[in-house]
Formats: structure tokens, sequence, C-alpha cells
């Protein structure tokens, strides 16, 4: 061993070392965790319902705790700063503290991580070296040294300058089809972004590869930890585009430290519905039109009716009559109210009722029999309980689910047609559909918005909401007391106390809650590839984030959506006004530049609105066209595929366009020797999977096929050919009948 290769397994020896001392603490943590979990599941004093809240309330902290520990028992330490203090902070996943609490590892997020992220030669932030520890579990492996401060090498002879880098091993290793944990590859320019201080909506702009998608997570658990408070009981939704992209991602976010928080696709938002179907683009960019929200509070008020004649009733004998200008009035007074449709009928109702005893007043008194005004509520109660008075109140002002409103709706061209602003009259009959038809990603926004047109009866909303913020601030006293008797170890907040026991009486996780709830508020919310969003969509997604603590992050150049923005202004302002902030990635992580070049050349020929990104990888392979006619498309796929298999090359995605997808994948099944296939967007976990472009969106692999990309182009526009293009980390292969679309030959 030469005396390079013999320095450099000292200084691995030596943060092993330091490794050790933070896994023996971390594993004490554990077991101090796991052995509270036990003592708390076998409480014998839980005799009464009270007990028995406490008990499940320690248990599920202690288990949140554990499950959080146990995330970041592998990989717990990344880095290393050396400061001009002659100071030296161990840069981790969480932090972690002797029992006399001197501080053995920093918590990335803390701000005495930041200068880990952001220091450079230039501003060093008082930082003389930075470290990255490369592990294989909880073995260090490799050390890779960034001197700042040039003086250090002068005064230390165990710096470490070889290596691959921390970065680059992390973009050039095989695609897990999980995330991979890169906290320890955060470059600068993501850092800056993910501890911004924006209130309002931040846009994260970036082409392929840039790590839009980790810093979306990354800054969800930084805020999640800086304003851990404000966050912790309304929770962070994270929308992201498909189930297998949340599958995805799904790991990452525990692994940095956090857990509970909410994801969903966008046809999960919308509560009791679930659906990844897609309308065509034609009824999508109609949908997604933002004069959509006036069709629909059109449609509302039509069913708000006047009817065409007076209505003589019979009460008991007695003959009233139920007219127009009675309906009409009470009409306008529950317009007036300026309440949701369903809440407002409740007014309506009475005020009609109101005037049906006037009149019904007038009858008995011409009858001869006397009325006095104890007598009022009575007769109210039975005009209201009359089956033909409220047969005719319903038929004027019905109450409606938004379900059952927009299924109706929806099959009825007339109503539409009535319903219509004149930017969408000459449209509307393209959304006509049976009234039993299967609900489509792009219903959600539109269920919605009727649902905010019509709303609920508040009243006992209200009542509930009074009532439960008295019982919480019980429940954190008596938490108070509680702690003082149970547990001294500082592990456990009141609040955080008070708060699992009223978890615990709901019988819910805050993410159940939350999905069960349509008017429930996020404090912050990550919207992922949010240039598939449409104006409808944003509509939907700022009710969920009253305070418009959004994290956006995306590229127009990669739309597909026919009712996506031209631009984030467009889609943004008009709710957040001067609180919206862009920012732009340029360092593309992912995609090597033999492969990027190409993209970026099909991007330029369709007018593509790209960011410029600059790779970090120059890549060993140049992409791969075959020319074939079109009956043998799927074989020639296959046999690409198949080649690509046996060179150990890691995760295979091809990507066709919607019709082909049986015709390959039945071909690739049918080869022996090659393991399981799977399709669309679930197929994130298989090491080869089949699937269009919108599927692969923020995925990626280790090698990508493209069939016949002239047809994707003709599907959903050049945006998804650039997408499927910018999906691999080091193989892209082309099979083609067809002429090439311009700009992807090369010539």
């Amino acid at each position: 061993m030469d005396d390079a290769e013999g320095q450099i397994a000292r200084e691995i020896a030596r943060e092993q070392d330091y490794a050790d001392q933070l896994y023996d603490r971390l594993d004490e943590q554990i077991g101090q965790v796991q052995d509270n979990l036990e003592k708390v599941q076998a409480s014998q004093h839980a005799s009464t319902h009270q007990n028995r809240s406490e008990r499940d309330a320690f248990a599920a902290l202690y288990e949140d705790r554990l499950a959080l520990l146990r995330s970041v028992s592998q990989n717990v330490v990344f880095g290393r700063l050396d400061t001009d203090e002659a100071a030296r902070r161990y840069i981790g996943r969480i932090g972690l503290f002797t029992p006399e609490r001197e501080q053995l590892l920093v918590d990335w997020r803390a701000p005495a991580a930041a200068a880990f992220y952001q220091a450079t030669s230039n501003e060093r932030l008082g930082v003389r070296l930075r470290r990255h520890l490369i592990s294989r579990g909880r073995s260090v492996i490799g050390l890779e040294d960034d001197v700042l401060d040039p003086s250090v090498l002068e005064e230390s002879d165990d710096i470490v300058l070889q290596g691959e880098g921390a970065l680059l091993a992390a973009v050039s290793g095989q695609r897990t089809g999980r995330m991979g944990d890169i906290v320890a590859t955060i470059q600068g320019e993501q850092d800056r972004i993910i501890r911004s201080g924006n209130r309002g909506v931040l846009v994260v702009q970036g082409g392929p590869g840039t790590g839009k998608t980790a810093v979306a997570l990354h800054r969800a658990a930084y805020l999640l930890y800086t304003h851990r408070r404000r966050l912790e009981h309304t929770g962070v939704l994270i929308m992201a585009p498909t189930q297998g992209f949340l599958r995805y991602i799904e790991r990452v976010l525990p692994s940095l430290g956090e857990s509970g928080v909410v994801m969903l696709t966008p046809g999960e938002l919308f509560p009791g519905v679930q659906t990844a179907l897609h309308d065509s683009d034609e009824v999508a960019r109609i949908k997604g039109d933002a004069a959509m929200a006036e069709l629909l509070s059109r449609a509302v008020k039509q069913r708000q009716l006047v009817p065409e004649r007076d209505v003589p009733l019979r009460i008991d004998g007695t003959g009233i009559t139920l007219t127009r200008e009675d309906v009409r009035s009470a009409r306008r007074e529950a317009r007036a109210s300026h309440k949701p449709h369903n809440a407002a009928r409740a007014v309506f109702v009475r005020a009609a009722a109101s005037r049906l005893a006037d009149r019904y007043e007038n009858a008995l008194r011409a009858a001869g029999r006397t009325v006095v005004p104890e007598d009022r509520p009575e007769l109210l109660s039975d005009l209201l309980h009359h089956p033909d008075v409220r047969r005719e109140l319903n038929l004027a002002w019905l109450p409606y689910t938004p379900q059952g409103f927009l299924r109706i709706l929806l099959s009825r061209p007339e109503r539409l047609r009535a319903a219509a602003p004149r930017s969408l009259a000459p449209h509307v009959d393209v959304l006509v559909r049976p009234k039993d038809s299967p609900w489509t990603v792009e219903d959600i926004p539109l269920l919605d918005e009727v649902a905010e047109i019509l709303g609920d009866d508040s009243a006992p909303e209200e009542a509930r909401a009074k009532e439960q913020a008295q019982k919480k601030e019980a429940d954190v006293s008596y938490a108070r007391a509680v702690l003082e008797n149970i547990d001294t170890s500082g592990i456990i907040r009141a609040e955080d106390l008070a708060e699992h026991v009223g978890r615990i009486r709901d019988g819910r996780t805050l993410a159940e809650r939350a999905a069960g709830e349509r008017a429930w508020t996020y404090g912050h919310v990550v919207v992922d590839e949010a240039q598939e969003h449409s104006a409808m969509s944003w509509r939907a997604l700022m009710r969920r984030c009253p305070t418009k603590s959004f994290t956006v992050v995306g590229d127009v150049a990669q739309t597909s959506s026919a009712a996506g923005p031209g631009s984030w202004e467009a889609a943004l302002a008009p709710y957040v006004q001067d609180r919206l902030q862009v920012e732009h990635l340029t360092v593309n992580y992912r995609t090597p530049r033999r492969i990027m070049d190409r993209a970026a050349e099909v991007a330029q020929s369709y007018d593509l609105p790209i960011t410029e990104v600059s790779s970090v990888r120059e890549g060993d392979r140049d992409p791969r066209i075959e020319h074939t006619d079109d009956a043998h498309l799927a074989e020639a796929a296959a046999h690409e595929v198949r080649e690509l298999h046996a060179s150990s090359i890691g995760r295979i995605a091809v990507i066709s366009s919607e019709h082909r997808l049986t015709a390959v994948l039945e071909q690739l099944r049918s080869i022996g020797g090659l393991p399981p296939v799977g399709s669309g967007s679930s197929g994130v976990d298989d090491e080869i999977a089949v699937m269009t472009a919108q599927d692969a969106k923020g995925l990626e692999f280790d090698a990508v096929v493209v069939v016949e990309p002239a047809e994707l182009v003709e599907g959903h526009g050049a945006g998804d050919l650039y997408v499927a293009m910018t999906r691999p980390t080091q193989h892209l292969g082309v099979v083609h009948a067809r002429p090439l679309p311009d700009g992807m030959s090369g010539d």
C-alpha cells in the first residue's frame, strides 16, 4: 500500500470510529424508546377511558420516534465541517446528543448545517474544509474533501482529494426504483431554495434531472423542522402525478427525519373519489378552463327555481297559495346571505315558510278562527312538516351532493348550454356523457368547485370546532400534570401528548383525517410536476392552503396536459400577486450530456420553452437509434431491452404511445430469461417496465427505450418526447418505423 492509499485508509478508519460512536448512541436511543414503548403498552394503570387515551397517546409518540430513528439507522451521518474557529461539526439526517446534551451530530436542516451546502471557495462562510463521507450501510467506504481555505493543505496531511465525489457517486449508481437519499449531495443552488424564507408561492423551474423533486421534498422536511409548531397539526400536502411516483418518493421524507406528510395524486384530492382515468385532450382543455368555475356557479343558481305558476296548497282543510313572488322573494333573501347553496337553503326555507305562514294565518282568520302570536311556532312547524309544502320547497331549492349534481349536469346538454359563459358556449357539448360514467382526473377540480358552491350546513361544524378547542385546552393542562408523574425524559411535550390524546379519541391519523375532510387546510403544499395542473386544478389546490404557502416544482417544457399553463405567472399570479417567486435550477445531475444535447435539439425544433441546463456528466454512450418496419417495432424494442438486461445496466423503461403499450408488453413478457415486466407508473418497482411518457414523469431509469417517437409527438405534443428522452441516467435507445421527429437524428 503506497503512502496515498495508506493515508486514505487511515482517514476512513478515523471517520469510521466516529461513525461507530454515532451508531452506538443511535442504538442506545432506539433501545430507550423501545423500552418506553413496551412499558407503556404493558401498563396496568389504563383502567379508565382517560388512562387508555394517555397510554395510547404515549405509545403513538414513541412509535413515531422509533420509526424515525430506525429509518436513519443505516446512514445517519454523511458530512463534516471544519471551521475557522477550529470547530468540527458532523452533519447527518437527524440531530444526536450525548446524555449530557453535548452535540454529536447536527441535523441537516439546522442553521448550523447550512454551510455544508452553501459554502464555496469564494464565500467560505467560515468553513475551511468540507468532507463528504461516502457510506454503505454503517460502513464508511470513501471520503472526498472540498478544501475551501488553501492554508489547510499546509497545516494538515490528512486531506483526501481523490475519489469520484459524493454527487457523482449518487447520480451514477444504478436506479433502485425508490428515490435515493440525496441529503448528502444537495448542492448550493438547491440548498438556497430549500431554505428560502419565502412565505408565498415558491416556484422551482428546472429542466430534466435538475433535482426539482428532491428540492421540493427537502424543503417540506426543512419547513416541518423550522416551523414545527405551525405545521405539525395541519400537515404538509404533497401532490404528485401518479401512484407510482408516490411510491418512488415515499421513503425519502422519513429518511430526512420527517413523517406524517399527506401524499396524494390529482385523482385523490376530492374525498371519496379515487381515479387515474383521463379525459381526451379536447375534454380536458374545456374542463380545465377557468371559465368552468362560472359555468358551475351558474348551473347551481339555475337549480334555484321559481315555479312557472302559483301553487295551490291545502293544509288541514284550509286552502292557501304558494305564489311565484313568495318563492322569488325567498330566493332573493337566501342569495343575499352569500352562503353556499345547501347552507342558503335553510334561509330560503325559513323565508318561504314565513310568507306561507302569513297566508295561512290570514286564511284561518277569514274562516273565523282565532290566531294569536303564540300560535306562530306551531303553525310554522305544521307547514314545514306538511308533505306538499316540503315537496314544493324542495322542487324550488333542492339540496345536492357534489357527485350527484355534477353527474346530472354532465349528462344534460341543455343545462350545460344554459349555464355556459360566452367563451365556453361553442364547446360544452363535448362534455356531455352518460350519467353513470366513471370519474376522471379532470373531474376532480370540478367536484371540488361544486362542493365549494354547494357547501354544507355550517352550524353543526362551528359548534363542533368550539367544543374541540375547549377540549384541547383541557387536554394540554391535564397532559402537563401527567408528564410530571410518568415521563421525565424530555422527549415528549405536553402539547404533543394532548394532540395525540385527541387523535386517539378521533381514531384516525392526521393523513386519514385530512384525506377524509375536503375542507381540511394544510400549512404548506408541495406540488410536483406542477406544469400538468389546469386553472381549475389550481383553484382546488389553493383552497387547501389559505395562507398560500406553496412549493411548486416543474418544467413548462415537459407539459403534457392540454390544460397546462403557458407560464407560471399566468397560472399562479391571480392567487398570490407579488408573493410569487420563481427560482431556476440549471444543473442536470441525471441525464448525461450526450443524451441531453439530443433532447435539447428536439425541444428547440418544436419551440418548447426549455430551461437551459448543464449536465455534470458526459456519459459513455451516444443515443442508439434503430430503424425497422411498423410490424416489427415491438420485436425491435424487446430485442433492445434483452441486450440491455444482459449487460446488467440496471432498471429499464420502455416508453411508447398508449396504443402500442399492449403489443410491447406482450412481446417482452413472451421472452424467456427476463424478470417480470411491469406496466404503467406502478412499474417503478420492476426491473423492466413499459409505460407512457405521462407515466414516466418525474421518474428516472438507468436505460430508456423509446418506441416510435413520432407517435409521442402526435399524442400529447413534443413535451412528451422531451420527457421520454430525458429519463435515462446511462443509455437512450430509440426504435422507429416512421421518420424521426425534427432534431432527433442529431444531423
